[in-house]
């Protein structure tokens, strides 16, 4: 129904800046909520930002609150991860997710695959 793929991942010294983005396709027409989560190995996913469907609304863990901003283009069905001042440990991979408006993984249906981010020091 709804098929999403992310870009922008990559190496990246700390304290640098990276892009995220997510297309969306398929059955979308700015029904759902957006939001970003991370895995890192070892570890469970873990909610890093939502954003709401039209856009006014947004959540942040607050691991990166300050550091980073998300943001949606409805018109062109992508959302972004705007990535500053990054650190070693946020390492991981991120996923793209679209569903309810909340900080929970359950609350989404729809997944990306991912795009590796890792952060060097």
């Amino acid at each position: 129904q709804v098929q999403l793929v992310e870009s922008g991942g990559g190496l990246v010294q700390a304290g640098g800046s990276l892009r995220l983005s997510c297309a969306a396709s398929g059955r979308t027409n700015s029904r759902y909520a957006m939001g970003w989560f991370r895995q890192a190995p070892g570890k469970a996913r873990e909610f890093v930002a939502a954003i709401s469907r039209g856009g006014a609304g947004t959540i942040r863990a607050d691991s990166v609150k300050g550091r980073f901003t998300i943001s949606r283009d409805n018109a062109k069905n992508t959302v972004h991860l705007q990535m500053n001042s990054l650190k070693p440990e946020d390492t991981a991979v991120y996923y793209c997710a679209a569903g309810d408006f909340t900080s929970f993984e359950r609350d989404y249906g729809y997944w990306g695959q991912g795009t590796q981010v890792t952060v060097s020091s």
